[in-house]
């Protein structure tokens, strides 16, 4: 680990297409530049040495180079010279199958160190490049480990959780982006407590438009720098952006939850359910769902059930159709010493609160997702409940990951499911800190979940607001959105439904949310809540099929072989 804190560069560079030579030359400039600039990592964009569009493997194979190869070796002296460490995007030939990869190079003072060659690809590489089978080692270097993905990964969760559960400290991005790859970088940037480089181009190779935006982003999803963004054609004009890399915030909450991953519950991850997969929907359905969001009288049921119907009552409008509350909707977060000190507030599945629902789901005409403290002797779990309009619980979630205030007495669930929904969808549920936790979401996408139901009682205790340049959306994110939970959405491609408390005196800061699947995405939107007491409202289509990226796609592209990480103990974690 590096003693000190130290300065990362990332190199806004503009190859030209077809002129490996010249890039290089080029290249290096602007590095040695970065590196007498005081950088102690720097990071190239995507394909920094030839461009990026090519058509086929004839266009390409005049520009490949192995690595380590001739590339590595034009690097390695600058490496050398200034004691620093570069990640080079480049296009790769292996000499024993003659294959091409999309990859990144790593080359250190004492030469070349490692290389990782792209598992998730976009349109293009598909014509020349295969599929990366190197997964996603995290390198030992003398600032850190250093693991790296390209571009199109991020759009996959597993991507850089990969990093994470082997160990990285920072993850380098090398992409050539529009925006949409390098807007899901601060969510796993938190959740995965990681630095991320993040260098892009910032021109346009034929049709396709860069946006610059390199950035640099703390494991607690702050923004460290980021470079300007390019919304039209600039040139070829390179850019340096600096930022600065701490090693004491390599230990960090986030990668303290990396302990308190359920592998077990996340192995339906390792899948693959496309293209034969019978139990998706195969409808679009029209929802209106609505985020309840109040403030608790804590432990005291009948008090908060009478709040929550004349809540409803009052301000839900008729054609809802979806109704969420927080976790442990009725009697909140209760603070207890001992197991047993929760009993008179547990009940079973015909309790009171349950009953009370069921009630209020036959006369407002929907769906009721609500909390309760399910008690099955000798066992206590924080739960959630789907009520039918016709008051039938349809399913159930039990809280897989505990928080601090509930481990006293519950017991963790251990199945992620999805309750298919005649006419109407398939939901799935978590629970408050089960967000934290990108697993948990990815499973409930792979068995196709079309909305995902979070009751939360959220304090602030994980998930940053997010801070990416609302310039690269056509509809920016309100504000008050919230990383974890748009992570949730994005990476599940279900529309995600949080309802949460509010009140000062638990410090619950509300912003109950309805979160799209991507702003880019312009005919449905995400709302959030502030801190007061309300009804939040959204209406909004299952099953996107109209854009780059949806939940079938999604699917279709998973690269399920190079998960095995995900559900298994490694040592990097133990």
């Amino acid at each position: 680990m590096a003693p000190q804190s130290f300065t990362a560069a990332a190199i806004q560079f503009n190859p030209k297409l077809n002129r490996r030579n010249i890039n290089i030359r080029e290249l290096k400039k602007v590095v040695s530049q970065a590196a007498e600039g005081g950088a102690k990592l720097i990071v190239t964009p995507e394909m920094a040495t030839t461009g990026y569009h090519y058509l086929d493997r004839m266009a390409v194979s005049p520009y490949v180079d192995t690595i380590p190869g001739l590339t590595t070796a034009q690097f390695a002296p600058i490496a050398k010279e200034y004691g620093v460490y570069i990640v080079i995007g480049m296009a790769e030939v292996d000499l024993e199958s003659g294959l091409y990869y999309n990859s990144a190079a790593l080359v250190g003072p004492d030469g070349y160190i490692g290389k990782y060659r792209k598992i998730h690809q976009w349109v293009v590489e598909n014509y020349w490049s295969v599929w990366g089978d190197l997964g996603c080692p995290a390198f030992d270097t003398a600032l850190g480990k250093i693991s790296m993905i390209i571009c199109q990964d991020a759009t996959y969760f597993e991507s850089a959780r990969l990093a994470a559960v082997n160990g990285a400290d920072i993850l380098c991005f090398p992409t050539n982006s529009s925006g949409t790859s390098i807007s899901m970088l601060q969510q796993w940037a938190e959740l995965n407590g990681l630095y991320v480089v993040s260098a892009n181009r910032s021109n346009k190779e034929e049709d396709f438009e860069m946006v610059g935006l390199s950035a640099v982003w703390s494991p607690y999803g702050e923004k460290i720098a980021e470079a300007p963004y390019s919304g039209v054609e600039e040139g070829d004009e390179s850019f340096i952006l600096y930022g600065q890399i701490d090693p004491r915030t390599y230990e960090n909450p986030a990668k303290d939850r990396m302990l308190e991953r359920r592998m077990d519950s996340y192995k339906e991850l390792m899948l693959f359910l496309g293209p034969w997969d019978y139990v998706k929907n195969t409808e679009p359905r029209f929802i209106k769902a609505t985020a309840v969001q109040y403030q608790p009288d804590i432990g005291n049921k009948d008090a908060n059930i009478e709040n929550v119907k004349t809540l409803i009552r009052n301000q839900v409008e008729h054609d809802v159709n979806l109704i969420v509350l927080p976790e442990l909707s009725f009697v909140g977060p209760v603070s207890t010493q001992k197991k047993n000190d929760i009993d008179p507030y547990a009940e079973t599945d015909d309790g009171a609160s349950v009953q009370a629902m069921k009630q209020l789901a036959q006369e407002v005409e929907a769906h009721i997702v609500f909390g309760f403290v399910e008690k099955e002797a000798p066992h206590y779990y924080n739960a959630s409940i789907l009520i039918s309009p016709k008051g039938e619980v349809l399913g159930k979630h039990r809280k897989m990951h505990l928080s601090d205030w509930d481990e006293k007495w519950a017991t963790p669930g251990s199945t992620i499911t999805v309750t298919p929904v005649d006419g109407f969808g398939r939901v799935g549920m978590m629970i408050g800190y089960d967000a934290a936790f990108p697993e948990v979401a990815g499973v409930l996408a792979v068995k196709r979940a079309d909305m995902i139901c979070v009751p939360s009682s959220w304090s602030g205790e994980y998930g940053v607001e997010l801070t990416m340049n609302q310039a690269i959306f056509p509809q920016p994110y309100p504000p008050g959105s919230v990383s974890t939970w748009d992570a949730i959405a994005k990476g599940a491609q279900a529309f995600t439904i949080v309802a949460n408390f509010t009140g000062t005196d638990h410090r619950f800061k509300g912003r109950s949310a309805i979160y799209n699947l991507d702003q880019n995405y312009v005919h449905d939107r995400t709302v959030i809540a502030d801190d007061t007491e309300k009804v939040l409202m959204n209406d909004f289509q299952t099953m996107k099929t109209d854009w780059w990226l949806d939940q079938e796609k999604l699917i279709l592209t998973r690269r399920t072989n190079h998960y095995k990480p995900l559900v298994m103990r490694t040592p990097s974690i133990l």
